[in-house]
């Protein structure tokens, strides 16, 4: 349907044109000179040493996955209440998902209590996901990870422009993983990148990303190499020059776009708390800079959830649910028969996520949350 307010948009300008005409103009269009310029842009911004473009986030989880040597009888810890491709990268290794609990109502992100309780000695990584674009605990989980020798794994697909202690987030694992999917903060339609401080896991990725070679089909092209080693089993995992030059574009409008998105979460909290104060606002005080990826909203237990998005839509307002959690799943159901994530399960059959994006004007957030409003009035019917 035609939405009033889609849950996400996209602004795409006359600059995005003309770097894909550039591109298309260059007759190159495989990985090549402005994918390094779109990674170098990108170590930039986020103060890492070394960054690589790839086709997809689930592809930068998959590679850290594999540059940590996750494999068959390994345990990695990872949230429930996340996108299933962060457990899934577990899965491609052959490692294990054990699934820890979020901190609670006020924030979603990984619990470094829960953590901490399941640990086991097969336990070699963690993989934190940033909800929304809200750091996790990265101190105390990092500290966690050093008693423990574990690996730690930023997926950072919600956290591109987000900061905690003055250090861009993905930078304080081994590795971060970054989505440009055409809802995110910046986009390249399909695309993301992995980022690392470590110059041997950096060489690594390097090779995994384009089938295990050596050298690159540039590399040849320019006449720096003429044929290539195949040094272990890689993957087709690289971007292309048209959308490298998408995301060199929609990186320099990242700062004002995130800007605007933490503009229209204040007026978001201020307007919900004075019209509607029985809804739940997570996030309030949490620490560092986010990049407000989404907008979610926690629904008191009396609400139906169907009715408030059923009213919700029948006034053009787009919602969805961020996130069902991954262990109930059909594909992961029947191996985590007896988990209990408490926490996750109820903050789960109770959130909502509101339109947000950069476009949004300040009178089209005020009519949104006058349909918030109204849904809720309607739906007090004993949840669900």
């Amino acid at each position: 349907m035609a939405w009033k307010f889609p849950l996400s948009d996209i602004h795409m300008g006359v600059e995005e044109i003309q770097a894909v005409t550039r591109v298309l103009e260059s007759g190159w269009l495989t990985l090549g000179e402005v994918t390094h310029n779109f990674e170098q842009q990108f170590i930039e911004s986020t103060g890492s040493r070394y960054a690589f473009a790839v086709t997809n986030a689930t592809a930068a989880l998959h590679m850290a996955c594999l540059v940590a040597n996750l494999g068959p009888g390994d345990e990695v810890i990872v949230p429930s209440l996340t996108f299933v491709a962060t457990a899934n990268a577990v899965r491609y290794v052959g490692a294990n998902p054990v699934f820890a609990d979020i901190s609670g109502q006020e924030i979603f992100n990984i619990s470094p209590q829960s953590i901490r309780q399941k640990i086991t000695p097969k336990t070699r990584a963690i993989i934190v996901m940033h909800y929304a674009g809200f750091s996790c605990d990265m101190p105390e989980i990092m500290q966690i990870a050093s008693e423990h020798g574990l690996v730690v794994i930023e997926d950072a697909a919600h956290a591109a422009g987000s900061s905690l202690d003055g250090k861009a987030l993905g930078a304080w694992g081994q590795t971060g993983c970054f989505s440009f999917f055409s809802n995110k903060n910046m986009t390249t339609a399909e695309g993301g990148m992995i980022i690392t401080q470590d110059e041997g896991i950096a060489e690594r990725l390097r090779v995994l990303r384009s089938h295990g070679m050596t050298s690159m089909t540039l590399d040849r092209h320019k006449g720096h190499a003429w044929s290539y080693d195949v040094t272990e089993l890689g993957f087709n995992y690289r971007i292309d020059e048209i959308r490298a030059s998408l995301g060199i574009v929609q990186l320099s409008r990242l700062t004002k776009n995130n800007l605007r998105r933490s503009q229209i979460t204040d007026l978001y909290r201020r307007t919900l708390t004075r019209l509607v104060p029985e809804i739940g606002l997570p996030f309030l005080d949490a620490q560092g800079q986010s990049a407000y990826h989404i907008f979610p909203i926690l629904l008191p237990g009396n609400i139906s959830r169907l009715k408030f998005m059923e009213a919700m839509k029948a006034n053009g307002v787009q919602t969805s649910i961020h996130y069902p959690p991954i262990h109930t799943f059909s594909a992961y159901r029947d191996d985590y028969p007896d988990i209990e994530l408490p926490v996750t399960e109820d903050i789960a059959r109770r959130e909502v996520t509101l339109p947000l994006y950069p476009g949004l004007r300040d009178d089209e957030v005020l009519e949104i949350v006058e349909s918030v409003a109204h849904a809720f009035s309607v739906s007090d019917v004993g949840g669900v």
